[in-house]
């Protein structure tokens, strides 16, 4: 069986052959350190694959549940056109500026709207602002609220959206039916309701490598959303 350093090896392999050098995005994740902001952004290798999702989606406006230090928000909207939109919401006001620092240093400060509060608070105010569905939705927030977010997600899709859900395997703990850790009986509530829901078919895929062992959950909505939250 492969260690956990072959795993991060592998990770640095894929990601010297397949991305370019990206001084811009190493230096986020150095800010993000600096900051003092916890070391829990998707890794470079899973952020070139959500840029590559919502490339292959086409998506023009992008919905992020979890802002941290904007690192996963900048991936999301390189992929978007000129005209598109990213609104992502945070919950922590220090790591929202940040967040919003970052996406200055991006250059994408024009296609990325950073909201702070509660995400479900903000959630229910985003079609009176104009944000009334989008095309791609990245949950990756406190998972407690999981079955939550995804309910304002079905709410906030057209039949083709693509849903993606991070840290949904949590090195295993996602087996255990009786665990006390609120965040793995969120993830197990969570993929509960999307055994349930019929308006979105979805997947899990296990990943392994710098961020350990984790995984995430793809689903495409397939028919308009019928309840309200």
């Amino acid at each position: 069986m492969a260690s956990v350093d072959k795993w991060k090896d592998v990770d640095v392999y894929f990601e010297s052959k397949l991305q370019s050098s990206e001084t811009i995005m190493d230096s986020i994740l150095k800010a993000n350190t600096e900051a003092g902001l916890p070391a829990i952004d998707v890794s470079p290798n899973q952020g070139k694959f959500l840029y590559l999702l919502a490339k292959m989606k086409g998506a023009k406006n992008i919905l992020e549940i979890g802002t941290l230090g904007g690192y996963s928000s900048i991936w999301l909207a390189r992929a978007l056109p000129d005209d598109g939109h990213l609104i992502t919401l945070e919950y922590e006001a220090k790591h929202a500026k940040v967040a919003e620092e970052n996406i200055k240093k991006a250059g994408l400060e024009q296609k990325i709207e950073v909201m702070v509060g509660a995400a479900l608070d903000l959630l229910p105010t985003l079609e009176e602002k104009g944000y009334p569905h989008f095309d791609l939705i990245f949950i990756d927030a406190d998972k407690p609220n999981n079955p939550h977010y995804l309910n304002w997600a079905l709410k906030l899709s057209k039949p083709g959206t693509v849903i993606i859900a991070d840290n949904v395997v949590r090195d295993g703990q996602v087996l255990d039916e009786n665990s006390e850790v609120s965040s793995v009986q969120g993830i197990r509530q969570f993929i509960d309701l999307l055994a349930q829901e019929e308006r979105i078919d979805s997947t899990a895929i296990q990943t392994v490598g710098i961020k350990g062992y984790d995984g995430f959950v793809l689903g495409v909505v397939t028919d308009a959303p019928l309840a309200t939250p």
